[in-house]
């Protein structure tokens, strides 16, 4: 039987932040002081608990979530390892979802960097408590007292020390428990001053605390834990906390922090629940109590070489057991929990139960996908959490397989890795007959493309998606064709004369039969639309569709031999291609709406950049976050690697969406590029 004593003694932290803060080190040395492992893996080496992919490994960085865990005074703390690069957002804003506290770590040498803020107003959102870790305090040349100014200016002044740095960052003081200082002094401000802020900040949540700061002086830390609580809760206090993962400097005071004042399951503020769908939606509040019906969720898949499928849970009500009947979703039908595990990297450690505030893995079960809520009671069946907001995928690239055959056995793979990583997209262009897979930038694919090859054994071929430009006539025009063969034996005969005429954009295709006197027998009409339909589907001017056309065949010829179908398909092929090529042709190409979202200082070299891309600004909206959206439209042509150019642009800092608007026409040197392609492609 579970306790409530059970649910105190746990703690999950996620270790979010920008890329080289020094996030999976500091994970090593966590689990080193902890005593979960002997020594502290090494990144270069390739030896941490944490990156244990080879092609994490390969790249020295982490590109999966990973899940550790360690028992430290009697404190079971599930850790979350998350990857720092923007393109894996797919992997690291789902841990925030699992746990109580997100930790973000920042490299004391580069300062406040954008995905440290990206992911600061990320846990803000979902109600996460929030800590700062400020790693490599050791390294030289860092100015720690204008950090913490530079965190206060980004995140606000209820950014506090609960710690601070000793002997230029070789050891680290204790600001909380302290009341003054003692030994060696601090290498800016003083643990009293600290101390004094700390409390000030954490009373103000409780009038009477308040009241009794104001007239006894002080408070003993012992009895702060309450509104500590509803501090961390509300945000009105975000700790900060000083570490050196490489000397260890600073790890046991965190360690202290974890375990005595972050927040248990009971303290943070609950899952984002809802029932229904849409606006009838309502929230529901999760229970902490390992002895109620089971409530947990999905939020990562990986497949793994030798288990096969594993779903990542997180609980927050019931006690899962091995023996547990789990629907999943609105499912109708239960599945039995066969094995549970808890997850040290790559090592799957068999237990009997998780209650409330557990992290574990379920192996084996099909149905599981990232996001399922998973419940044994019929009740519950229309239970789902507030979806997160990922970034849309836009960066994309057509695939195929280098062997003919092997195209369903590519499909498998890439929908086994899109299950893994919700940032990940796969569609099929009708339009360009292409496989196009989506992700967040070109590290994103890259990193798919090694895993398909090097884990998956699947060779591909890959290349920029083709853009679905069109081609329309803007003016009538008649065409004529005579089609006529003759190489012993029966022949081929055929003549069709036609007009088109541009019909409004977006109306399609139509064909009238205005033959009369059966000049082309009504049998042969068939073959006549198919030739044309055959030209349009290969286009004139520059090899795209011909769109938007009505056709009238209204005479011809035949011959009561030599007719066959196969004449009559060439003459009408031919005679459209001849009525196109007289009716003012054009091609268009699509436009796109543009929303793209960056700091404001970016917007004029944003709006400079679109107008030389031939984009147009309709408008801006600021958030809440100080930063500002542009919407405008653009050809899609003209934002191929934007990402990357947005990048630049902003120092990482921005970031956009796309959806199709209409097809316009192209500028007369685009047109002619585009057509002279074709011309040299029909020569080769």
């Amino acid at each position: 039987m579970s306790t409530n004593r059970d649910i105190a003694s746990r703690r999950t932290v996620a270790l979010v932040g920008p890329s080289a803060a020094g996030k999976t080190s500091l994970a090593e040395a966590l689990l080193w002081k902890a005593g979960a492992v002997g020594a502290p893996g090494s990144v270069e080496r390739g030896s941490t608990v944490s990156d244990h992919d080879p092609l994490e490994r390969r790249a020295l960085r982490s590109l999966n979530t990973t899940l550790l865990h360690f028992e430290h005074r009697e404190i079971t703390t599930h850790l979350i390892d998350t990857p720092g690069a923007p393109d894996f957002l797919g992997q690291s804003l789902p841990a925030l979802e699992a746990v109580e506290t997100a930790a973000i770590v920042i490299n004391a040498s580069t300062g406040v960097e954008p995905m440290a803020l990206r992911m600061m107003e990320w846990a803000r959102q979902r109600e996460r408590d929030r800590i700062i870790v400020v790693n490599k305090i050791d390294a030289q040349g860092v100015n720690l007292q204008a950090l913490v100014q530079e965190i206060q200016a980004a995140f606000g002044r209820e950014c506090l020390p609960v710690n601070l740095p000793s002997q230029k960052g070789e050891s680290v003081l204790d600001c909380f428990w302290k009341l003054k200082d003692e030994g060696p002094p601090a290498d800016f401000s003083s643990v009293e001053q600290a101390h004094r802020a700390l409390v000030e900040q954490v009373v103000e949540v409780d009038a009477a605390f308040v009241e009794r700061y104001l007239n006894e002086g002080d408070v003993d830390p012992s009895e702060l834990h309450a509104p500590l609580e509803q501090a961390l809760r509300e945000g009105h206090l975000v700790p900060i906390c000083f570490v050196s993962s490489r000397t260890g400097a600073g790890v046991p005071e965190l360690l202290d922090v974890i375990e005595r004042l972050l927040p248990d399951p009971t303290e943070s503020n609950p899952p984002a629940f809802l029932e229904g769908e849409g606006e009838k939606a309502r929230p529901v509040q999760a229970a902490v109590d390992p002895d109620k019906h089971v409530l947990a969720h999905v939020f990562k898949i990986t497949q793994d070489p030798y288990v096969g499928k594993v779903g990542l849970v997180r609980v927050h009500q019931g006690t899962l057991t091995k023996d547990s009947q789990l629907y999943v979703g609105d499912g109708r039908r239960p599945f039995k929990v066969g094995h549970l595990f808890m997850l040290q990297g790559k090592e799957l450690k068999e237990v009997a139960k998780a209650v409330p505030g557990d992290l574990c893995a379920i192996a084996k079960v099909e149905e599981l996908h990232f996001d399922a809520v998973l419940h044994d009671a019929a009740e519950d069946s229309h239970i789902h959490l507030k979806p997160l907001e990922f970034p849309v995928p836009v960066h994309g690239l057509a695939i195929a397989p280098k062997r003919r055959g092997d195209e369903q056995r590519l499909h498998d793979i890439l929908q086994k890795l899109i299950s893994e990583d919700p940032c990940l997209k796969l569609e099929h262009v009708s339009t360009t007959n292409e496989t196009v897979i989506y992700g967040l930038g070109e590290l994103h694919l890259r990193t798919l493309l090694d895993r398909l090859q090097e884990v998956h054994n699947c060779q591909v071929d890959t290349r920029p998606p083709r853009i679905a430009y069109r081609e329309t006539v803007t003016a009538p025009a008649e065409g004529h064709h005579r089609h006529k063969k003759q190489t012993g034996g029966a022949g081929q005969f055929g003549e069709v004369f036609l007009r088109i005429e541009p019909l409004p954009r977006g109306s399609g295709f139509q064909f009238v039969d205005e033959v009369k006197g059966g000049t082309i027998p009504t049998n042969f009409m068939p073959a006549v639309e198919k030739g044309v339909r055959a030209a349009m589907e290969e286009g004139v001017v520059a090899g795209y569709p011909v769109v938007d056309l009505k056709c009238v065949v209204y005479d011809g010829k035949h011959h009561t031999v030599d007719s066959k179908e196969i004449a009559f398909v060439t003459a009408g092929k031919k005679a459209l291609q001849a009525a196109v090529q007289a009716a003012r042709p054009c091609v268009l190409e699509p436009i796109v709406n543009v929303e793209i979202t960056a700091p404001e200082a970016n917007m004029g070299d944003i709006t400079g950049d679109l107008a030389s891309r031939r984009g147009q600004v309709s408008g801006t909206r600021s958030d809440s976050t100080g930063s500002l959206t542009v919407l405008a439209m653009a050809p899609l042509s003209e934002l191929a690697s934007y990402q990357s150019r947005l990048n630049s642009l902003t120092g990482g800092q921005g970031r956009y969406t796309i959806a199709f608007s209409h097809y316009e026409q192209v500028p007369p040197n685009v047109q002619a590029q585009l057509a002279s392609s074709y011309k040299l492609k029909d020569e080769g």
